[in-house]
């Protein structure tokens, strides 16, 4: 099956999200628990205000999508192959993907991207080449999606890193049943 439009917007509003095993298959998965992000419990450390404040980072917003996910994929075991890249670019055209990303004297330090649909965002994966760059994006993510009226940011899988940031895992029922409330939402995350 070819990884369309069509076919990653219906994997998502299913609760899925697409993964390549590493041998060029690409599966869906769902995660049970399911890890989220509340937009009011990001944990921002005061080193992560202080480096905020400071302003050490232009925070833009889609400005080269293309290559925040291959900064994400850039990585010894990655998930994302040459496919999905394709794939989430023209996704990005269509206005479903984006990407936050911050730069420093013009450089590319770090990123993430992911999905928004209806009032529900599903991050992806970011990158960091220069330190907290990629925690600077997720605080602009987080408030960006409180301005506009999102009720969901969905982390997919929780690890150590989310979790230090405030994310918390629910039950799989749970998630869904918030995803389809989010998706009802008429919400432009541009």
């Amino acid at each position: 099956m070819r990884l369309t439009p069509e076919v990653l917007e219906a994997c998502y509003k299913a609760g899925a999200f697409p993964m390549d095993d590493g041998y060029g298959r690409i599966g869906f998965y769902r995660s049970d628990p399911r890890s989220v992000l509340e937009l009011d419990d990001l944990h921002v450390s005061r080193s992560l205000a202080r480096v905020i404040r400071k302003g050490i980072y232009e925070v833009r917003i889609d400005h080269d999508f293309e290559a925040v996910i291959r900064a994400c994929a850039d990585r010894r075991n990655t998930w994302i192959s040459a496919e999905i890249i394709r794939s989430f670019v023209r996704f990005h055209e269509l206005g479903k993907a984006h990407s936050v990303e911050a730069y420093r004297r013009e450089e590319l330090a770090g990123g993430l991207y992911g999905v928004a649909l209806g009032g529900a965002f599903m991050g992806e994966s970011m990158f960091s080449r220069m330190p907290d760059a990629s925690k600077v994006c997720l605080v602009y993510l987080v408030e960006r999606l409180k301005e506009r009226g999102y009720v969901l940011l969905d982390c997919q899988i929780q690890n150590d890193h989310l979790a230090r940031l405030g994310a918390i895992e629910i039950p799989e029922g749970e998630y869904l049943r918030r995803l389809e409330h989010a998706l009802t939402l008429d919400r432009s995350f541009v």
